[in-house]
């Protein structure tokens, strides 16, 4: 991949719309780490565990956890990114001895080409991946076929189908549904990173990340110079195609469907009194789905586009007085992917961050972590569940086992047939001792229980 890379950059820019920097910043590094990273650390990640069981390493017992891969990882991924969020779950899988069936997105279907002719390049031995180029009917089938698990990327609406769908056969499901992420910024954040930071997290990708800066909150002594910083910052963006220019920083959006979406959350703020201070439109000077980088205020929650996933170039920015306020506003949200805090005080940051329900909560940063193979990435509620990436992630593609041996090879158990009232009083007295997982309390019990395992006869 890295000896093709600007090949690869390219299907990508052509294929998605993104430009070429974002291309090799977002897709081609993110994977290139996480592969080099569980390349050398998988075996060591899932080597068996012992689980320290309390009392009951004292009768002899132990216990461990052994990973086995899940079997056939049936892997349906989107459009927005599609090298970096796919390959990365292709690789874990891969690497934990799955095979993988790997369905690209229609809208891409280059990109999911490029994936199998670098996989084929590995040496994979035929069959251990497959990539299925389809639309929706083939993901359908794909999820009907009888894979062991299927990790989905895509819209809440789509994943609420896929788990229904798989719940016929219980196939358990990673769903990663995007979200509606707010950035919090506290009257003591210095301005110049969190404006710049606001322009990149909410127009990367033409806002196409479902971790974008899709809502701003600013504390009301600094919003007006926040808001002038961010203007000014948007107006110096440069949009155009980016697969054959890179001095491009916004590029096109991938679907035209998407781009209406866009177009008729914006339509509808403009109808109820929303200020559009940039944008608000296509880009009439470039042929194809180009939507003007957007920054708009005077919304509230009663706003689609506060509310709903707006998955396009547009930074809704409203104003707080508290910060107890900033955080009940973050969390006014069906979603709970990311959220970000900005603040000099990286201890009351760190305290506000504990209080917002999203997946991933960043302070002073946005966005990136996804690129950070060795942090989990999912979320809460209509963001779905389950996580990728890190530890958590490659827990989500193996089958655990726990094995529990006895030592004891010729005592039978205290607590087996036949019962009584000596067994009865043994339990008793173990509730207020036993429990405690001490030798203070098994100690004493010691002897009863040899006794009670003596006079076992069946």
């Amino acid at each position: 991949m890295i000896e093709h890379i600007d090949d690869v950059a390219q299907t990508i820019s052509k294929d998605n719309g993104k430009p070429l920097s974002e291309a090799l910043s977002a897709d081609i590094y993110p994977v290139a780490d996480l592969m080099s990273y569980f390349a050398k650390n998988t075996q060591k990640l899932l080597r068996p565990k012992k689980i320290g069981i309390g009392v009951w390493n004292m009768l002899l017992r132990s216990s461990q956890l052994h990973f086995f891969p899940a079997g056939v990882i049936g892997i349906i991924s989107p459009w927005n990114f599609p090298l970096s969020i796919p390959f990365g779950e292709i690789v874990m899988s891969l690497m934990a001895g799955n095979c993988v069936i790997h369905k690209a997105s229609s809208a891409t279907p280059l990109v999911g080409q490029k994936i199998e002719e670098i996989i084929k390049a590995a040496g994979l031995p035929e069959g251990v991946f497959t990539n299925l180029p389809g639309d929706s009917s083939t993901g359908t089938a794909l999820i009907e076929a009888g894979v062991d698990k299927i990790l989905f990327t895509g819209s809440v609406a789509v994943g609420k189908k896929v788990m229904e769908m798989a719940a016929k056969t219980l196939t358990p499901v990673v769903l990663e549904l995007g979200g509606k992420d707010p950035m919090i910024v506290c009257a003591d954040a210095d301005l110049e990173t969190a404006s710049s930071a606001a322009v990149w997290g909410a127009f990367t990708n033409s806002g196409q990340v479902c971790a974008s800066v899709e809502r701003v909150y600013v504390h009301e002594t600094v919003a007006e110079e926040f808001i002038a910083k961010v203007m000014e910052k948007t107006k110096k963006l440069r949009q155009g195609p980016g697969h054959n220019n890179h001095d491009v920083d916004v590029g096109a959006m991938t679907t035209e469907g998407q781009l209406r979406e866009v177009e008729e959350q914006i339509s509808d703020a403009k109808k109820r009194g929303a200020r559009i201070l940039i944008g608000g439109e296509r880009n009439s000077q470039f042929k194809g789905w180009f939507y003007k980088p957007t920054i708009l205020t005077g919304v509230d929650h009663t706003f689609k586009t506060v509310m709903e996933e707006t998955f396009g170039p547009t930074m809704p920015i409203m104003i707080f007085k508290t910060e107890d306020e900033a955080v009940r506003l973050s969390n006014d949200t069906t979603f709970g992917l990311t959220a970000s805090v900005w603040t000099k005080d990286i201890s009351r940051g760190y305290e506000l961050a504990k209080q917002i329900k999203a997946g991933t909560v960043t302070v002073n940063e946005c966005v990136y972590t996804h690129a950070v193979c060795q942090t989990p990435w999912g979320g809460h509620g209509d963001s779905g569940y389950g996580r990728t990436h890190s530890y958590l992630g490659l827990m989500e593609v193996v089958r655990p086992q726990h094995i529990h041996i006895s030592r004891l090879t010729f005592m039978k158990d205290f607590w087996w047939y036949p019962y009584g009232e000596p067994l009865y009083r043994l339990f008793k007295k173990a509730a207020a001792t036993l429990t405690t997982g001490d030798l203070c309390g098994f100690l004493p019990s010691l002897g009863t229980m040899i006794r009670l395992a003596r006079l076992k006869k069946i």
